[in-house]
């Protein structure tokens, strides 16, 4: 059998071929837990996962759990993006603010975010304030400092060009700098939200009485694979809808870079 050029078309859309990707793999899980390969204590069946899924959406721990890890997650990186924005672009803009803050952010960029997780406590307690500090330690540095690449890689000739027509100052960052860099910050975003993920579930998995890094951390100590399979998938579907709409943000704001 031929296929046709419209029917190979639709197979070879990305939202198709994203669909038949996790389908694979969720009909290789259901295969190998069927077969009894795997003791289902260490893998469990989709079954039994979604089983666990729904008794946890039922009593509301789910929501509640997935609602507490967004808030934390949101509110950390928000306060990372809004001052890594004009710390990178006057970075980016100015060499001798350039020279006094890049070494040090270069220093503090390797030490690994969940290190400062024992000194947030102390200073902060347990409450929500070190988890957001955390999202905060691990994501600003990044996003300063790829903001501050993106500004340094604007074509000179865009700004003399802009000089020549007589802009100056502040008309210039607004008019030639930032449509250049947008998309590059959206993106910039985009990739380091997944650290701000990975930091929120490693922050609660230490210290919190909610959140769904908390409930996979139960979860481990009382064997029930079946919930920490559902904390990753929700963690994974709630990332990709992140991610998503990076992605149509980017599309719309900024469709001349597509």
């Amino acid at each position: 059998m031929v296929w046709s050029p419209p029917l190979r078309r639709s197979f070879s859309h990305p939202w198709v071929l994203g669909v038949l990707g996790i389908l694979t793999v969720f009909v290789a899980w259901w295969l190998v837990t069927s077969s009894g390969m795997v003791d289902k204590l260490f893998l469990p069946g989709p079954g039994a996962v979604w089983l666990a899924g729904s008794d946890q959406f039922q009593q509301g721990i789910l929501v509640a759990d997935a609602v507490a890890s967004v808030r934390r997650v949101f509110l950390g990186f928000m306060i990372s993006a809004g001052l890594a924005l004009p710390i990178g672009i006057a970075m980016g803009t100015n060499r001798p603010i350039c020279h006094f803050l890049e070494p040090l952010m270069a220093l503090i960029r390797y030490m690994p975010a969940p290190a400062f997780i024992p000194l947030l406590i102390i200073y902060f307690g347990l409450e929500e304030l070190p988890k957001v500090m955390l999202i905060f330690i691990g994501t600003f540095f990044f996003n300063t400092l790829m903001i501050m690449d993106a500004v340094k890689f604007v074509p000179s000739e865009l700004v003399e060009t802009a000089l020549t027509l007589g802009g100056r100052g502040l008309p210039i960052l607004t008019r030639v700098v930032a449509p250049f860099i947008a998309p590059q910050v959206l993106d910039t975003y985009r990739i380091n939200m997944a650290s701000a993920w990975n930091l929120v579930i490693v922050a609660e998995l230490v210290a919190a009485n909610e959140g769904l890094g908390k409930r996979i951390s139960l979860a481990q100590r009382f064997l029930r694979t079946d919930e920490i399979f559902v904390g990753l998938i929700v963690i994974g579907l709630i990332g990709l809808l992140i991610d998503l709409g990076f992605r149509f943000l980017m599309r719309r704001a900024c469709s001349w870079a597509n």
